[in-house]
């Protein structure tokens, strides 16, 4: 033992382990890992009985503890022997335990007891309980043990606050059984004597006593608990004001399991109306907040009494009167916001139950609500403390938002609820804070924040109708929060919340214009646009352009005043430095204000004059910044990150955000004047994109106005897009190609056959240049292809689809027959073909057959006419025909059942109907006569698959198509079998006989 003990220390965290190397800790661990694991049984427990009795380190006892609850856990000890011999000897250290000895090496001891008693108890050793009973009276240290023990056997096998193993529930039935058969009474007794012997003289065996007492309560008779002893004492350790903290918590939670004792409804309201009257005044707000976990308890029971029993029964009655005498010390002790002795999550689901409960409110009931109303305010209140914190959101700040958040969802969703139930006293409430905050110029920025938040909650209860009519007191609130100025309204909270409870209520001025000059000063002045935060300006001007949408027309009056509030923030977004943009969403970048701008300036109701006045002075000064832009970066270079590029990249995205508010019917029909401004500043973009086509972060942004120039300039654009797509050519990459390619679907999908001349020049390029980029293998699948490359080269994939497709559909398949694009007609043929047939994505195989369907109709006719490409006729039916509409569906993949492999099932039908059109006998030679036989399909569903292709039903048509495939596959299942029987199972067979 000496050695082992040695290995212990050095292994742990002793003196001795400190001062020894790495190493020697090493050998010392290996050391006791092999007495442990390679030990016979029974060697092991007298080794360890051993350290127990002579060793005087509480390290070299932990271990001995430990390996012993391995071993029996293990079941590695098995012989009687072994076991009466362990036994014996835990029962005699718990019975002589000292209170002063580690709480560690106690806890284990417990735990080794605990597991021992699951083993045997009651079968084979039925007196466990009775033998670590206490004597009377109650000594700590005993007393100590006898309660982690339970605490113990609680925590790993009771306690139904965790998943069990049918085998636990089973030992832990017969664990209880016994228990309440054999001694329970006694426990119960020696649990009062502690509390009553010990609550003075060590409250620490006390606490723990009474800790034990709370997870047993659910299970036994709660009469050994609740009655006219044991209650009167619990109350009394828990009120008194000389009880230790943990003793009176202890106590607190004794009560609270009584209260949640599971039972019949009138016994629980006999229960409860028992538990009241032990205690004087307990509902009281006074009763202090060590007492909120009972509080809590109780209301939360005695509200389900009341549920299941209901207002008219005489005990449901009680139990609501029960109910109300605690609520106002439930509200103080929610109101106090202290997470130490209050379970927030607990007090906020019974007040959710409570309000859930009502129906129409009486005037007491609306009191109440305005107590919880109260509680959501101060429980969604940020603490003082982190104010500055949050106001510049550096990382505590954004953590503390985050935790509010997340605190906050449970409370929303009660304050939601007292919305619907008293829509009338919310307002009132919220009338209160608003004018509270406003009357104060002490106004904290909690306060502020949390009214406006609420206020803002507020409006998610309240239907659009309501908001714009402003019904009930939202006539009153709305003006006043649009002609609000808060004494913090400086802070990045305040402002914040502010803006959104503005946007919140912005349709009450769709029916009242009169407060738009209040709503537009909200957005301009420094509570938004110009607030000194600039997290808040740019969000301020995200928000004013979603109000400029919804007014549009309503704010035509105040045209010149906006223009010239905006002046100064307009002409600052193209100077400022933007290397640090990544620090705002790229969704409140500060260009929304040109958005909103553009969207005022296009609206019809603004005279031309003033129309072309307002767009001269937006658009010039941009065109003017580009071209001297421009000429420096010729002069000095261009870098991608450089400012100057960053600066032609935002000019160009004001100048889009601008053209968002403009149409085509307006700029090139009605006032053609816009329309000669936009393609002026188009002409002015162009020559970026000419001068810098290497420039990626640029190139996207051009395409980006090229796409908004195409919706409102129309036929006139075309001029520029030779040019601007033998420029976008260059250099490409897959994820260019893409951005390239939807471009190029645009420009076929707007103009059709007017763009065929266009598309005919540049097609050669655009296939070189993808086959290429997508010589790799795009089609892989596994581990390879999640890849960001493989997925960009995919994505590639699927466009160039969606652009072959547009071709197909628009009248523009005729340029794949031009001279200079017939040299990729081969690739582009076997490239459909594949993806028709056995591609992944059903989305796309629809598309390819899409796609062959219209180049059927395009290219073949079924007179005698010369088909326009010679061969297509044969390439369709000896390889379409037979392989994506014959084989592909027999395909054990092609699933029927999937909503999308039907609809791509329903295009293969319709393909097999166009191409008996088009190909007439060709197409039954091939398919009908030879196709389906060599697929084993059955001659007579050949023949009705015949009969219906020359009809004019479609629906029928398709109901033998499937019907073929069905009989197919099954016939090809057979003829599989047989191919087994003949060439496997018949020799092997013959051979048995011969061996005979």
């Amino acid at each position: 033992m000496d050695d082992l003990e040695k290995a212990i220390l050095l292994a742990s965290d002793s003196p001795a382990a400190a001062a020894a190397s790495p190493a020697v800790r090493a050998e010392a661990l290996a050391f006791c890992d092999r007495a442990r694991d390679e030990s016979p049984p029974s060697s092991l427990l007298r080794l360890c009985l051993s350290g127990l009795a002579s060793s005087p380190h509480a390290q070299v006892h932990f271990w001995c503890l430990q390996s012993l609850h391995d071993a029996l856990l293990r079941r590695r000890l098995a012989l009687p022997e072994d076991l009466a011999l362990l036994r014996s000897s835990l029962l005699s250290l718990a019975v002589s335990s000292n209170a002063a000895s580690p709480p560690f090496l106690r806890n284990k001891l417990a735990q080794l007891l605990a597991l021992l008693v699951r083993l045997d108890y009651p079968h084979v050793y039925p007196s466990y309980f009775l033998d670590l009973l206490p004597p009377s009276p109650p000594q700590p240290g005993p007393t100590d043990m006898f309660a982690r023990v339970l605490i113990s056997l609680d925590d790993d096998l009771l306690s139904q606050e965790y998943p069990r193993s049918a085998d636990e529930a089973a030992d832990a039935m017969r664990v209880k059984d016994s228990m309440r058969a054999q001694c329970v009474p006694q426990i119960a007794r020696h649990w009062h004597a502690a509390a009553s012997t010990l609550r003075t003289a060590d409250p620490a065996a006390a606490a723990v006593a009474l800790d034990a007492a709370r997870r047993c309560i659910s299970w036994i008779d709660v009469g050994l608990v609740a009655n006219d002893v044991f209650v009167p004492l619990l109350f009394d350790i828990a009120m008194s004001p000389g009880s230790a903290s943990p003793l009176a918590t202890a106590a607190v939670g004794c009560l609270s399991a009584v209260a949640a004792k599971r039972m019949d409804a009138r016994a629980k309201v006999a229960l409860l109306r028992s538990l009241l009257g032990a205690q004087q005044g307990l509902g009281s707000a006074d009763s202090g907040l060590k007492m909120a976990p009972l509080l809590t308890t109780y209301a939360t029971e005695a509200l389900e009494c009341h549920r299941r029993l209901g207002p008219s029964d005489a005990d449901g009655s009680a139990a609501l009167e029960m109910l109300e005498e605690v609520l106002p010390a439930v509200f103080a002790a929610a109101e106090s916001c202290d997470d130490e002795e209050v379970d927030s999550g607990s007090v906020l689901e019974f007040l959710s139950g409570y309000v859930s409960t009502m129906k129409a409110p009486s005037e007491k009931q609306l009191g109440h609500l305005g107590r919880i109303l109260e509680v959501v305010r101060v429980q969604m209140s940020y603490d003082p403390a982190y104010r500055d914190h949050l106001d510049v959101l550096d990382k505590i700040g954004k953590e503390e938002e985050d935790l509010m958040a997340e605190q906050r969802k449970d409370l929303v969703a009660l304050f939601r609820s007292i919305c619907r139930v008293a829509p009338a006293a919310t307002q009132l409430f919220i009338r209160g804070l608003l004018v509270t905050s406003l009357s104060s110029a002490e106004a904290g920025v909690e306060d502020v924040e949390v009214a406006l938040t609420l206020f803002y909650r507020l409006g998610e209860t309240v239907g659009e109708e309501e908001i714009r009519t402003g019904a009930g007191l939202l006539g009153e609130l709305v003006p006043m929060l649009l002609s609000a100025r808060f004494s913090c309204h400086t802070h990045r909270l305040v402002a914040w919340v502010y803006l959104e409870t503005v946007t919140r209520y912005m349709k009450f001025m769709q029916e009242h214009v009169q407060y738009i000059p209040h709503l537009l000063g909200a957005f301009l002045d420094n509570r938004g646009i110009h607030h000194q935060n600039a997290h808040v300006s740019r969000r301020a001007g995200y928000l004013f352009m979603r109000a400029v949408k919804l007014l549009k027309a309503k704010l035509v009056p105040y045209l010149d005043t906006i223009l010239q509030s905006l002046q100064d923030v307009l002409g600052q977004f193209t100077a400022m430095d933007w290397t640090n943009r990544d620090k705002f969403p790229s969704s409140e970048d500060g260009s929304q204000i040109f958005e909103a701008v553009g969207l005022l300036i296009g609206i019809e109701e603004v005279s031309p004059d003033k129309q072309a006045q307002c767009l001269t002075a937006l658009l010039n000064p941009l065109c003017h910044q580009i071209e001297s832009l421009v000429m420096d970066a010729k002069a000095q270079g261009l870098e991608e990150s450089s400012p100057r590029a960053m600066i032609l990249q935002q000019i160009i995205v004001a100048l889009n955000m601008v053209s968002k508010g403009f149409n085509e019917r307006l700029v090139m029909g009605t006032r053609p004047a816009i329309g000669a401004m936009f393609k002026k500043a188009l002409d002015v973009v162009m020559q970026v994109l000419v001068s810098f086509p290497n420039v990626r972060p640029l190139r996207s942004k051009v395409i980006s106005f090229i796409h908004r120039m195409i919706e409102i300039l129309g036929i006139s654009v075309l001029p520029c897009i030779p040019i601007a797509l033998r420029q976008l050519l260059v250099d490409n990459e897959a994820k260019d190609m893409v951005e390239f390619l939807v471009l190029v679907n645009q420009i076929i999908c707007k103009f059709s056959s007017s763009a065929s001349g266009i598309l005919e020049d540049v097609f050669p390029a655009i296939a070189s240049r993808l086959s290429v980029i997508l010589s790799q293998d795009a089609f892989s699948t596994g581990p390879a292809s999640n890849t960001e490359e493989m997925r960009e080269l995919q994505e590639l994939q699927r466009t160039l689809y969606t652009f072959l497709h547009a071709m197909a559909t628009h009248e523009l398949s005729t340029i794949l027959l031009a001279p200079s694009c017939r040299q990729y007609l081969e690739t582009i043929m076997q490239l459909l073909l594949f993806t028709s047939c056995s591609h992944k994505d059903i989305q796309l195989r629809k598309a390819c057959v899409q796609i062959f369907v219209r180049l059927i109709k395009d290219w073949c006719t079924n007179s005698e006419v010369e088909d326009k490409l010679p061969g297509f006729r044969i390439f369709m039916i000896e390889k379409f025909a037979t392989g994506c509409c014959l084989y592909s569906v027999l395909d054990k993949s092609f699933d029927l059942r999937d909503a999308n492999t039907l609809v791509l099932f329903g295009e293969i039908v319709m393909a097999q109907k166009i191409m008996y059109e088009r190909f007439g006998e060709d197409f039954i030679v091939n398919f009908v006569a030879k196709g389906l036989p060599e697929a084993h399909c059955p001659p007579d569903l050949a023949e009705q698959y015949y009969q219906k292709l020359q009809g004019n039903d479609i629906k029928a048509f398709r109901v033998v198509v499937i019907n073929v495939y069905r009989a197919t596959i099954s016939e090809i299942g057979r003829c599989i079998l047989r191919k087994y029987f003949y060439q496997v199972w018949q020799p092997w067979q013959s051979s048995l006989f011969i061996g005979c």
